[in-house]
């Protein structure tokens, strides 16, 4: 027998909590098999039902899994990160970003299909991040193939002047959380690391061309020569605060792949 969650607070059945979550069940019994999410209760016919607490825990488990963090390490965050409205915070900030991420290649997608159909030709003049994109042609060629700037080329080109903009502040944002969180001290294994690893390589995974767009590509070899290459060229390492924050960047990226990529 179901029950229904009043207005009085009581508490959801497993089945309408997996509905509602857009999750399952099985699921949901796997979190309480291992400690990620308890019920509120377990009824005398074994069915689990879940409280508000419960289901607000549950909602920062589903957004730190959109981040691409492993079950051990959502673990960790929760448990460092005991207060729910600065970790919602937090979450409502990179959702906001990957919204305007995904707006931005809906643009680019469009904009290549009408440039495809008047026949014009996609070439990129600007590297994204303010460099000059033709400046670091043989560089990309040499560590990645031509194949990886061609399609990185075609997709900045494809990109309206006010999404390449757009684009720019994205990874400006990404870069100052990266230096702030390195200016603070913070641990490279931490859980804010880990959120901002996560973000570097779903950012990472955006671009066209890049082994971590690539199905079947080595994304772990690629975020961690990536993060290596930001702290020996003072190019990228200027992006991220200077030598110590690329150390930190580094760091966390290392410890985010060789647990999780």
């Amino acid at each position: 027998m179901q029950e229904s969650a009043g207005p009085d607070g009581g508490d959801w059945p497993i089945q309408d909590v997996a509905r509602i979550a857009g999750t399952t069940s099985r699921t949901l019994r796997h979190y309480h098999r291992i400690g990620l999410l308890d019920p509120s209760r377990v009824g005398h016919n074994g069915y689990r039902y879940y409280d508000a607490a419960a289901l607000l825990k549950l909602q920062r488990i589903l957004m730190l899994r959109e981040l691409g963090l492993g079950l051990p390490a959502i673990a960790e965050v929760l448990q460092r990160q005991a207060d729910p409205v600065a970790a919602l915070s937090r979450h409502l900030d990179w959702l906001g970003r990957e919204q305007q991420r995904l707006a931005l290649q809906a643009g680019s997608v469009r904009q290549t299909i009408e440039t495809l159909k008047t026949g014009g030709q996609l070439m990129a003049e600007d590297m994204f991040q303010g460099f000059d994109h033709t400046n670091y042609k043989d560089e990309v060629e040499e560590r990645w193939g031509k194949e990886a700037y061609a399609a990185s080329d075609s997709w900045w080109r494809g990109l309206a002047s006010v999404e390449q903009r757009d684009w720019k502040s994205l990874a400006e944002a990404l870069a100052r959380d990266w230096t702030a969180a390195a200016g603070a001290g913070l641990s490279e294994e931490g859980p804010e690391a880990l959120e901002l690893a996560a973000r570097q390589v779903a950012w990472l995974k955006s671009i066209p061309g890049t082994p971590a767009a690539q199905e079947g590509g080595d994304i772990r070899g690629y975020v961690t020569g990536l993060a290596d290459m930001y702290v020996q060229d003072p190019r990228f390492a200027a992006n991220y605060g200077g030598e110590d924050g690329a150390r930190f960047l580094r760091s966390a990226l290392h410890h985010y792949a060789e647990k999780y990529l």
